[in-house]
């Protein structure tokens, strides 16, 4: 057991890799440990499934614990993988089709032509941008468990939602995630580095989190997280990661500064010399 980690953060103590990318196959075992099995066949989804191997969330309930699966990949390449990885299990349904936020192929009509029934087991979202428009989409189904991707380089206490677009890549805050999973009755129970674990509230009492709000369930990365904040003086002031993953770039803190080091002066109650004054009318005018 990890003595860094809070009672209400012990299911990160059973993070396991099978194909998983973060642990998140050790937790997903332990939580259908704990939570009522399906009567009759355990089923799972997993939209954006790749070629069903690669950072699967799915790829270990399917070949070791022989659950049913509906697995969507747009991608024709890697849904020809996928294909080809499952042609043989009559329990998996590949599907090749870009999920829509509403009309014919939304998530809730792609489902319904398949067999799995409306209370299925779990499903996992990543899709590197709308899975929060597509999670809210999600209507006529109701999954006991989803663990779906956050962006993580988003501080605990923002909401912030991306766009409804699908050209748009940029993912959806933690606290964004919360407020949606409320609305559609689902319960925090915990986070990996970028994703985030939520269970039908009805099962949420088994759990044993006594506290599950965002700020004991996930503690500050500062591997991933940034926070920008100004001092008295008008220095900005960049804390935290300053690597931007997706594109390998440095963020220099350097050139976020919106005053030049000349003016950035602490002057506090006293009257500013006219000459400070005239300095800083001029600098608004040139750069506002």
């Amino acid at each position: 057991m990890n003595a860094n980690l809070n009672k209400n953060q012990y299911l990160l103590n059973y993070r396991k890799d099978i194909n998983s990318q973060f642990g998140e196959d050790g937790i997903i075992e332990k939580i259908f440990e704990i939570i009522p099995s399906s009567e009759q066949n355990n089923w799972c989804v997993e939209f954006g499934a790749w070629d069903g191997e690669l950072l699967s969330n799915t790829w270990n309930l399917i070949n070791n614990y022989y659950w049913s699966a509906v697995l969507i990949e747009c991608e024709e390449d890697r849904f020809n993988q996928l294909k080809c990885n499952y042609e043989n299990n009559p329990k998996v349904t590949a599907i090749n089709k870009f999920i829509h936020f509403d009309g014919e192929n939304t998530l809730d009509n792609v489902l319904s032509a398949t067999n799995i029934p409306l209370d299925f087991d779990f499903i996992s979202i990543d899709i590197d941008g709308n899975d929060y428009h597509i999670w809210d989409s999600l209507r006529r189904y109701k999954p006991k468990l989803v663990v779906i991707e956050f962006n993580p380089t988003i501080p605990n206490d923002i909401v912030f939602i991306q766009a409804k677009d699908f050209n748009i890549f940029q993912g959806s805050s933690l606290a964004a995630f919360v407020q949606l999973a409320k609305n559609k009755g689902y319960e925090l129970i915990t986070t990996t580095l970028n994703n985030v674990f939520f269970i039908d509230k009805q099962y949420f009492p088994l759990m044993g989190i006594s506290d599950n709000s965002i700020f004991k369930l996930r503690i500050y990365n500062p591997e991933v997280e940034s926070r920008v904040f100004t001092l008295y003086d008008g220095t900005v002031v960049w804390e935290g990661n300053t690597d931007h993953s997706q594109t390998g770039y440095k963020i220099r803190v350097n050139r976020i500064q919106f005053l030049p080091k000349l003016l950035r002066k602490y002057i506090g109650r006293k009257n500013k010399p006219i000459i400070i004054k005239i300095v800083y009318y001029i600098h608004r005018i040139l750069f506002k």
